[in-house]
This record gives structure tokens, C-alpha cells and sequence, in this order.
């Protein structure tokens, strides 16, 4: 656990020694909060919920987990110190899990940020505290499966900017090819399939408040596919 921690620590004051980090953060914030206030006009709206709010994030994802996941090792590899890693007395799956520990950490400062607007909208009607903070887990874990496709990617990738265009694409198909069923005719259990396979369906039920047991499970197996792939990906550079 000692090595995961100093791994995260070193991975986490890196992003935040380049403008990367802020630029990120500042983009989702106002990205976010301009959907949320001048698009979806919440002012206009007689309805104290931050549905809408919360409804934007998996499109938002599709930039910002790419843009904190695309250094992960295509940094390594750019700076050459990618090798250097792997030699390590660490394990590899120590040396994944405080690269994605980095970023989960990066992601839950970037989620604290956005409290100021449920703080600054409260006032204006009854809003109820659970629904936020179901909101808040869901927009955790889907974020949390994200990142760990995004390092597998960087892990696999030869620059930065591959890393983020291949993230971003991917996620793109994965977060809304739920869409899909409802515009291409298929079979019933193709398109439950394709619905099932969509990151921002399994997000829908937290968006409505509620906690489904099943799609807690989806999260947490997608991030530990890509992750377990990500040290596998380690290993056979290894013997290149």
C-alpha cells in the first residue's frame, strides 16, 4: 500500500506542476456550469432538482478523463522514463493502481469544486441532500470506470495526443451507444446488449436519485477489467 500511495503522490504533484491539471479543471467547471445555468435555464425552471446538472457529466467525461488519463504513461514513454519505471522494486500492479489512484484523486478535487453549485442553488428551493449525493457517487464511479480505460489506453498508446483522441472516441461510443437500439432496428437481446454495454445508462439510475446495487457491480468490473489489462499490457512490454 506504501508504494501505491507514493506512486499516486509523485503522479499527483506532477499533474498539478503543469497548467494540464487547472486547464482541466477549469474547463469542466465552466463547461458544467454554462449548460447547467444559461442552456438548461435552471432559473427559468420551476423544479428544485440538479437533474439536469448531473445529466451533462457523462458528455462532459468524454473530454475530461482523457484530458487527466492521457499522461499516465504516454508521459512515461515521451520523457523516456517509461523503462525506467518498469525497473522499479514495485510491482505492477502497485505501479497501475497509484497511477489511477492519482487520477481518482484528481477527479474527486474536480467533483468537490462543483459542490459550490448545489451550495449556491439551495437557497432558491426545497432541494433534497440524498438525491445530490446519489448524483455525486454515480458521477464518482462512472468516472472511475472511465479513467481506468483511459490509462489502459495511454498505456498502449505512443503520444499523449493519441492517448486522448482514442480515449475520448471510446468513450464517446461507450457512454451513449445505448442511443443506438432507439434509431437502428435489432433484435430484442442485441439491443439489450448494446443498452447494457452504455456507461450512461448504468449512470441514469443515480441520475434519478437512486442506488441500484447492478449498476455499482458494472462500474466496479469495468474498472477492474482495465485495470487487470493495464498490468497485463506491463507486462508484455516488458519482454519486448
Amino acid at each position: 500500500m506504501r508504494n501505491i500511495l507514493v506512486i499516486a503522490g509523485r503522479e499527483l504533484r506532477s499533474s498539478f506542476n503543469t497548467p494540464v491539471a487547472y486547464v482541466v479543471i477549469v474547463f469542466f467547471l465552466l463547461f458544467t456550469s454554462v449548460w447547467f445555468f444559461f442552456i438548461q435555464q435552471f432559473f427559468a425552471q420551476d423544479n428544485a432538482s440538479l437533474r439536469d446538472y448531473f445529466g451533462v457529466f457523462p458528455a462532459a467525461f468524454v473530454l475530461l478523463i482523457p484530458a487527466i488519463s492521457m499522461r499516465s504513461w504516454a508521459e512515461e514513454r515521451k520523457l523516456g522514463t517509461h523503462e525506467l519505471l518498469l525497473t522499479f522494486p514495485v510491482r505492477d500492479v502497485e505501479l497501475v493502481l497509484g497511477k489511477y489512484l492519482a487520477g481518482m484523486a484528481l477527479l474527486a478535487v474536480i467533483l468537490v469544486l462543483t459542490a459550490a453549485i448545489p451550495l449556491g442553488v439551495t437557497p432558491f428551493g426545497p432541494f433534497d441532500r440524498g438525491p445530490i449525493l446519489t448524483e455525486y457517487l454515480g458521477a464518482l464511479l462512472l468516472g472511475g470506470a472511465e479513467l481506468s480505460i483511459g490509462i489502459f489506453i495511454s498505456a498502449v498508446s505512443t503520444s499523449q495526443i493519441t492517448s486522448f483522441l482514442i480515449s475520448a472516441f471510446c468513450l464517446l461510443v461507450l457512454s451513449f451507444i445505448g442511443e443506438v437500439p432507439k434509431f437502428v432496428e435489432m433484435p430484442d437481446g442485441a439491443a439489450a446488449v448494446v443498452t447494457y454495454l452504455s456507461l450512461d445508462y448504468h449512470f441514469d439510475s443515480f441520475r434519478e436519485g437512486l442506488i441500484d446495487s447492478r449498476d455499482i457491480a458494472y462500474f466496479l468490473l469495468a474498472a477492474f477489467v482495465f485495470l487487470y489489462a493495464n498490468v497485463k499490457a506491463l507486462l508484455i512490454a516488458k519482454w519486448r
